[in-house]
């Protein structure tokens, strides 16, 4: 008997646990698990789909799986049985039972070998003789060379598979923004030539004090908060005839997933030094690649700061996610000849892009916003500094 099986015990369900307050069912993505698997406790059976993030069913208890009660695909809500365990644990080995064996019969005596003779050499081939003409000739070409073989011919497919609730919920999104906001970008280009020096020189003492990296990410987000200070509008969104200003900043983050788009916020951003900031994004960025980053971790959100730069893009226009009212969008480094002075210099420059709802905001608050980020990352002390 196999060492896996499980004594048999009583019933315990695996239900869908409750996956927040604006998320009311999912599909069903992936049951892990078959009848007879055993389950150990917190172990992941299934997994569900829902518009934001995946949420893992686990189980309660060890045992073993008896019953799969929801099929893959299936919309389930809070609550919904996925499988059966039977409690129990791990019944030990049954000894082995007698094992037959067999005597080998006596080797029987070895046939004598028999006489080998020797076969005179081959006569070596004389000299051959062609016939010119008719090697020449069209017939004997044809049956001297092998016919060629037909080329197959390679034809394209296609395949259709359906939406991933994620990517549906993402397509929505971005096409409500397109059809809500009057959107406009505006674009500007700063020299990261200071901050990349600051970040240099104090990477490793950061690193030995905080036990995180010092990336640029933080010098975005706070110039961006000093920035949404002087600017509140960029802060605020509209709502029906009402214009609503936000007295507190929380920075959502754009990170790319294997499954998609999520955009976990930081929040009470304009609170935290460079240390906090980029622990947060470094938590937030191991969830969300993970998978087990929540719906209160994306919840909110009063303005989004993406960062392209990170796949090599040079330039873009990137799209408000709703209800903010302006995003931010970062670059790669691109060392460019720049006039300084009265000298052409190669310096590490990167495009930034603002785009925002011009309903609310209007082109001299966009660009003069842009300007202020543009100016506390070329000088950042003037972020310590707050000025």
């Amino acid at each position: 008997m196999s060492s896996n099986l499980l004594l048999s015990g009583a019933p315990n369900e695996i239900v869908v646990p409750f996956m927040g307050d604006s998320v009311p069912d999912g599909n069903l993505a992936s049951v892990l698990k078959n009848v007879g698997d055993s389950v150990v406790v917190d172990e992941i059976v299934a997994q569900i789909e829902t518009d934001k993030v995946t949420i893992d069913v686990r189980s309660s208890v060890a045992g073993r799986i008896e019953q799969i009660l929801a099929r893959q695909g299936d919309t389930v809500t809070p609550g919904t049985k996925v499988a059966i365990v039977a409690i129990g644990e791990p019944r030990a080995a049954s000894p082995p039972g007698p094992t037959a064996f067999t005597t080998p019969s006596p080797r029987a005596p070895a046939a004598a070998s028999p006489a080998v003779t020797v076969a005179p050499p081959p006569p070596k081939p004389g000299p051959v003789k062609v016939d010119a003409a008719a090697a020449a000739s069209p017939k004997a070409d044809d049956l001297s060379s092998p016919k060629r073989a037909a080329i197959p011919q390679l034809q394209g497919g296609e395949r259709r598979v359906p939406m991933t609730r994620l990517r549906k919920r993402v397509a929505t999104r971005l096409k409500d923004s397109q059809n809500t906001f009057a959107l406009l970008t505006t674009f500007n280009e700063l020299d990261m030539g200071n901050l990349m020096e600051l970040r240099s020189q104090h990477k490793d003492t950061f690193l030995e004090k905080h036990g995180v990296k010092l990336g640029f990410m933080s010098g975005f987000v706070k110039a961006a908060v000093s920035a949404l200070k002087q600017f509140p509008a960029v802060n605020a969104v509209i709502d029906g005839d009402d214009i609503i200003y936000r007295d507190y900043i929380d920075i959502s983050i754009a990170v790319g997933t294997k499954k998609g788009l999520v955009v976990p916020v930081l929040r009470g951003v304009d609170g935290m030094n460079f240390a906090q900031i980029e622990k947060m994004i470094n938590m937030l960025g191991k969830k969300a690649n993970d998978g087990s980053i929540t719906i209160d971790d994306m919840a909110g959100g009063t303005f989004t700061i993406s960062n392209g730069g990170v796949y090599g893009s040079l330039i873009s226009t990137p799209i408000i996610n709703p209800p903010q009212s302006a995003i931010l969008g970062m670059h790669s480094i691109v060392k460019r000849p720049m006039v300084v002075g009265k000298d052409i210099i190669a310096r590490p420059m990167m495009y930034v892009a603002l785009t925002y709802d011009h309903r609310l905001i209007d082109g001299r608050e966009a660009v003069l916003f842009l300007r202020a980020v543009k100016d506390n990352v070329e000088d950042p002390r003037r972020l310590l500094l707050d000025i």
